[in-house]
């Protein structure tokens, strides 16, 4: 692989591009559908990687189709890059949880504000757990996309049952 390494963003470019040809738009799309809640990629992300890839030839641009939108294939270097990628270590993962902030620092809250936030974010996630488990009985997932989808579930319901130990927290300091 020609210039630089490898990075996380890119290398799922390249994993759904093993699927077949795919527009920049596709691959927003089957971003956002498939990893978006586990892993943030944006529009202009995808577009920049394309460029870059492109140039170090990972990737190859097909004929323009409709509104300019040109496919794009993998090429054999861009297999051999998404091959190095995939049996690499993954690294840490890094929580940055917006409440989990608030809470650190909710001395400074009175207690309706943050049962209020409290009740908010239960709701977000009763949402989102009921989106993954209607996408689990609802879709025939490939193998390992319904583990991300299970682990989707499985931290949602972890959420919520923290979010009812706050509850809990709360209504005995009252």
């Amino acid at each position: 692989m020609a210039g630089r390494p490898l990075n996380a963003t890119a290398a799922s470019l390249l994993g759904f591009l093993h699927e077949g040809p795919k527009t920049g738009w596709d691959l927003v799309t089957t971003a956002q559908e498939r990893i978006g809640k586990f892993w943030s990629l944006t529009t202009s992300q995808v577009y920049r990687e394309l460029a870059a890839m492109e140039r170090d030839c990972l990737i190859e641009p097909g004929e323009k189709g409709p509104r300019d939108r040109k496919p794009y294939a993998l090429t054999d270097a861009g297999r051999e890059a998404f091959s190095e990628w995939i049996g690499r270590e993954p690294g840490p993962e890094n929580i940055r949880h917006p409440l989990l902030l608030t809470v650190a620092f909710a001395e400074h809250l009175p207690p309706e504000r943050l049962a209020e936030m409290l009740a908010h974010y239960r709701a977000a996630h009763e949402r989102q757990l009921a989106g993954y488990e209607d996408l689990l009985s609802h879709h025939d997932l490939p193998n390992y996309s319904a583990a991300t989808v299970e682990f989707g579930i499985a931290y949602e319901r972890a959420v919520l049952a923290w979010i009812e130990s706050m509850d809990k927290r709360l209504a005995n300091e009252g």
